[in-house]
């Protein structure tokens, strides 16, 4: 996979895998979430490899997942009381998930890699990013309530 690190010059991202940003919008629109000027939109570029996880983050905006190459990646949502799996990919449902913005969301690749691309509208700034693990509260009721999903906190 070093091929695709490499091709689009992908870093390590924060929550784990690699990302590269491929577009961020110059129109910029007020936020009604956090009262601030955004981008209309942004996209990345996002792989995880095998054994690497997406851990528990949320932004502030809607995102969409769409998937483009590799093994399916499943995705894991947490809305505060539940939570839901969705994987998209090759012979799944469907190439796309969509993530609404402030629900917690973790990933990881079914396979040996995923290759993902993710919008955020309106755009992502990591002042509006955070990692459930710096999240206390949340986080010790998530682990009890969930403990199988450890590796993703």
């Amino acid at each position: 996979m070093q091929n695709l690190i490499d091709k689009y010059n992908l870093v390590p991202h924060p929550e784990g895998g690699y990302y590269a940003v491929v577009y961020e919008s110059k129109q910029a629109v007020t936020s009604p979430v956090v009262n601030k000027d955004r981008k209309a939109v942004t996209h990345i570029y996002f792989l995880l490899l095998k054994g690497q996880v997406s851990l528990f983050h949320k932004v502030a905006h809607d995102e969409i997942w769409n998937f483009y190459e590799g093994d399916p990646v499943k995705l894991i949502k947490y809305n505060g009381s539940t939570v839901e799996e969705d994987i998209i990919g090759s012979g799944c449902s469907d190439y796309v998930s969509i993530v609404e913005g402030g629900v917690y969301q973790a990933a990881e690749s079914t396979g040996d890699y995923s290759l993902v691309g993710c919008s955020v509208a309106p755009g992502f700034e990591f002042e509006d990013f955070l990692l459930l693990r710096d999240d206390l509260e949340t986080k010790e009721k998530f682990l009890e309530k969930f403990p199988g999903y450890r590796k993703f906190v």
